[in-house]
């Protein structure tokens, strides 16, 4: 299971082998050990005891938190999680390389693939809508041009060819995110996607998911045994975690845009503060689906329909083994519509 924690002064201790979570000296929520897969902490104020941190340390059980914004401001883990010489010296290696270039374009290709399947599943539930009909299967002739684009990119490494897929990434997500306002209550009123400085409740709400999601991708990663800052797509920069930002993109359609997009369609209510941040109830609303999303839902992954928790992991275990050569090929995960 996991326990998510929001609420200024919430306090997180420890009882036997139970994880216990106070408020008031009340207990509020509580949580086996045995069971708990991690903690999520949604807010600011909230306590916890060294006791929870060594015992979850020694469970494999990791800490997140998280920003009112979504970014995850700090993952705990176990210290002997980072300890993976071999797959770390292969992962940089193999930067000046061929290896490089297949993943940069596999991360992308992935994603285009999954953006397209993606807005193939809107249109499936408005069929009677023609001009939104219209409109994918234009983009969707879009999508696969940019496939063809990204196939014949050639370099030495993913430093000669870095620029022209990510301007195949850009122009595909204008596309993409062009579906989305058209699918999308009118009443949100939704200006359009934007990188930077938005405040829009749509921007807000899709942007924490994908900082719940980091969350879980960063650990997937450093139980892979990975860098999760040494990575191939995203350039290098000091505190950027550039493998995590790359190995996400094959998941924030299926696990986040789905998901809240889905909970948009039915009215259900997200709000913002004064300051356009997310309330503490949205924010905690958000978390709890989309890792109710990770855990429950499931999708054909190689030839048997799998929990997207357990792909998120195999997919990094698969960059692993084929970092260290290992594995002949890397295939991005591609769901369903």
């Amino acid at each position: 299971m996991d326990l998510i924690i929001e609420g200024k002064g919430a306090f997180i201790g420890k009882h036997q082998g139970r994880i216990r979570v106070y408020r008031e000296q009340k207990v509020t929520h509580e949580a086996p050990l045995l069971h708990l897969k991690q903690i999520v902490i949604v807010d600011s104020g909230v306590s916890i005891s060294s006791d929870v941190v060594q015992a979850c340390s020694e469970e494999g059980i990791a800490i997140h938190f998280l920003g009112r914004n979504g970014k995850n401001t700090a993952g705990l883990y176990a210290a002997g999680l980072v300890g993976t010489v071999l797959t770390r010296r292969a992962q940089l290696l193999a930067y000046n390389g061929q290896q490089s270039i297949t993943l940069g374009k596999a991360f992308v290709s992935g994603k285009l693939e999954n953006q397209m399947n993606l807005v193939r599943y809107f249109g499936k539930s408005r069929e009677g809508n023609k001009e939104l009909t219209s409109m994918i299967q234009l983009v969707t002739g879009d999508f696969r041009d940019a496939q063809d684009d990204l196939k014949r990119l050639q370099g030495e490494n993913i430093a000669d060819v870095r620029e022209q897929i990510l301007s195949i990434e850009g122009r595909a997500a204008q596309k993409y995110w062009s579906v989305v306002k058209a699918v999308i209550p009118e009443a949100i009123q939704w200006p359009g996607r934007e990188t930077r400085g938005a405040r829009d409740l749509f921007y807000a709400v899709i942007n924490y998911g994908y900082g719940v999601l980091y969350a879980q991708v960063e650990q997937a990663v450093i139980l892979a045994g990975l860098d999760p800052y040494a990575g191939f797509l995203h350039a290098d920069r000091p505190g950027k975690p550039s493998l995590v930002l790359d190995l996400i993109e094959e998941f924030r359609q299926c696990i986040v845009d789905r998901t809240l997009i889905g909970l948009l369609n039915k009215h259900v209510a997200f709000k913002q503060d004064d300051e356009a941040l997310l309330t503490q109830e949205t924010r905690f609303k958000i978390a709890e689906k989309v890792l109710e999303r990770l855990d429950e839902s499931a999708e054909l992954y190689e030839g048997k329909r799998q929990a997207l928790r357990f792909i998120l992991q195999c997919q990094a275990r698969h960059l692993a083994s084929f970092l260290r050569g290992d594995r002949e090929h890397y295939l991005p995960f591609v769901a369903g519509w």
